[in-house]
């Protein structure tokens, strides 16, 4: 009663500081969040927030999304916004909350749903109240704190408590605050408290770390704690191995039949890499992904027996089901959580937490390992690219987790080559026939592409995705080859339209065909965070032209080379008679910078972009 009393109190007027306002859609005047441990295997997480938005720029801050499932139960959910007078405008009935699933894709199974309250209104600015609480019996999750989560958003004050029975150790990790936490003690809790007040909007910066790196942040996670009755502990890595671990055994079994079919499927073959492919190969042609996220089933896999009848499960039951096979046919593998995405956060090696969304299988090899993706149907056997590759994943054994890095893409593994041979016409028009080679994650849309698209919206795709100003497909074909590193080896034969300027009785040639840089970031002066390249690759460009009769050389660039931390780039031109060869050669680095090279980075990059756009120029011969 005492918080609503205040709120009351509060919402006569919006007056909120220049400052603040600058550069902001919206501005938290207060954000009140309390998680309360009530045991190892209970919690309740309780919110206020008191929020104007100053346009519809903010407007997202006037929707409240609660997710709940049947370890998180929702308490109550309450709202009520009010213009800019401080005159009320709504307050929220139960009627208002819409319950809404919390997933949409066909291959979702999900009991995970959302309860979903919109104060929105047409008339800036306005404030909205929300308040709610969450009682969970999933106590594997703590909560994260990020009191600025939107960059165009400002916090006039925000607090975090957390309180912890007495005897009960919280550990919690911060991040990008001038105040540590506070602690305290009453009669019955340890209490944590952190407060921000006066933040104002944060710019991103071109190659800037992850938000998750540079936000006001405050990580929670357990010692001890409890889920759908398997306790575990999260103070080391190793400690909440065994507890993941704990969640698989006796999952492993296979029927026979299928045991005999598996040993008869490999038999006669000695390679254990090849038996790893056969096995691999009948995974995908015998299940499909289906993600099915069902209380405790979050985190414990289906039986292997389960996966074997039905033919689908989620990366846990396929991960699983695989471990199964191939220990069926001799070979020994690890279960693994790793955080799946193209956009990977990083994990924290120093707070063992559940950081992990995915599940994948490590399969140690006497000269290397193997990391197989068991969700895909048309993944290559011990490829991880751009979703698993280069990042931490947590080995799941009997004796704990161990923490260890998957398979790393350079630069020469993520490769395009590119040849092509181009005749072209006094009218600047051409023929061109262009073979490319991709490798490693440079394959991927292909690959994709490849096995999602029809003829019709493959040819579609190519449209849309050569670097070509004018041209017209006139045949194609793509050739997928697996393996450790898998290819794609794209043919076209196009037809090109003013592929060149003709002047009078000049022709100006630009001889990068198609794989020009068309912008630049802009030098934005003194940089506030790291320099981040998170791609590296190769590209290799040789192009042939050949000139009509009658045309000279009147102008021919110098060649060119660059060679920089961040990448090397090379390009030269020779003329023979009327065959001009083109070769470009760009090799980009992956890699952390300090803010003070960045406007070393945006000139190389504006040396490339200049690079590719150099002219040769013919002079037609005059009779």
């Amino acid at each position: 009663m005492a918080a609503c009393l205040v709120f009351i109190m509060q919402v006569q007027a919006l007056p909120f500081s220049k400052d603040l306002s600058k550069g902001a859609n919206a501005i938290i005047e207060q954000e009140e969040t309390v998680f309360t441990v009530n045991s190892i295997s209970n919690g309740t997480t309780y919110v206020r927030s008191v929020i104007t938005i100053l346009n519809s720029g903010g407007k997202d801050h006037a929707n409240l999304y609660v997710p709940y499932d049947r370890l998180h139960k929702i308490n109550f959910i309450k709202g009520t916004s009010y213009d800019k007078n401080g005159k009320k405008i709504k307050t929220l009935k139960n009627g208002d909350i819409k319950d809404v699933g919390n997933g949409s894709a066909d291959y979702e199974v999900l009991e995970n749903r959302m309860k979903h309250a919109d104060l929105s209104h047409t008339m800036y600015p306005y404030r909205v109240e929300f308040e709610y609480q969450v009682t969970s019996s999933n106590m594997l999750f703590y909560p994260t704190w990020i009191p600025l989560v939107n960059s165009k958003t400002s916090v006039e004050k925000a607090t975090f408590k957390v309180n912890m029975p007495k005897g009960m150790k919280l550990r919690y990790r911060e991040s990008n605050l001038t105040q540590k936490a506070r602690q305290e003690s009453t009669a019955a809790h340890d209490v944590y408290s952190w407060e921000v007040s006066n933040l104002t909007p944060i710019e991103s910066e071109p190659y800037g770390p992850s938000m998750w790196e540079i936000l006001p942040m405050v990580r929670t996670a357990p010692t001890d704690f409890e889920v759908q009755g398997y306790k575990g502990n999260m103070e080391t890595w190793e400690s909440y191995g065994k507890w993941v671990s704990k969640l698989s055994e006796g999952r492993d079994e296979l029927p026979e039949a299928t045991k005999v079919k598996l040993q008869t499927l490999v038999a006669g073959i000695d390679d254990p890499r090849e038996k790893i492919v056969k096995i691999y190969e009948y995974l995908q042609s015998n299940t499909r992904y289906v993600s099915i996220q069902l209380g405790l089933g979050g985190w414990q896999p289906f039986e292997a027996s389960f996966v074997d009848a039905k033919g689908y499960g989620d990366c846990k039951a396929l991960t699983n089901y695989t471990q199964s096979m191939l220990k069926a046919v001799g070979i020994p593998s690890i279960y693994a959580l790793v955080n799946g995405g193209s956009n990977d956060r990083g994990v924290l090696t120093d707070f063992p937490s559940q950081q992990f969304n995915h599940v994948i299988l490590c399969v140690p090899m006497k000269q290397d390992t193997l990391w197989l993706e068991c969700t895909s149907q048309i993944e290559s056997a011990g490829f991880s690219g751009s979703f698993t590759g280069d990042r931490h994943a947590l080995l799941i054994t009997p004796e704990g987790g161990k923490l260890v890095k998957t398979q790393a893409y350079t630069a020469k593994d993520n490769l395009q080559s590119r040849t092509a041979a181009v005749k072209l016409d006094e009218t600047g028009n051409g023929m061109a026939q262009i073979q490319t080679r991709y490798t490693g994650v440079e394959h991927e849309d292909h690959r994709d592409i490849i096995h999602s698209l029809s003829p019709e919206e493959q040819r579609k795709w190519l449209y849309r995705n050569i670097d070509i100003p004018a041209f017209d497909v006139k045949s194609y074909s793509f050739d997928l080859k697996k393996g450790r590193m898998p290819e794609v080896n794209e043919t076209l034969e196009l037809n090109l339209r003013q592929c060149v300027t003709v002047s009078g009785k000049r022709m100006f040639l630009t001889p990068n065909l198609m794989n020009r840089w068309a912008s630049v970031p802009q030098n934005t002066g003194k940089r506030q965070w790291d320099v981040v390249r998170s791609t590296a690759y190769t590209n290799i460009d040789t192009v042939v032209y050949e000139m009509p009769a009658g045309y000279t050389l009147e102008f021919k660039p110098n060649d060119t080379h660059y060679a920089t931390e961040f990448g090397n780039y090379s390009a030269s031109v020779q003329v023979e008679e009327q065959r001009i060869i083109y070769t470009r050669v760009l090799e980009m680095h992956k890699g952390r910078f300090k803010p003070e090279v960045y406007a070393a980075m945006v000139e190389f990059m504006n040396n490339v972009y200049k690079a590719d756009m150099q002219q040769l120029v013919f002079v037609k011969n005059v009779q």
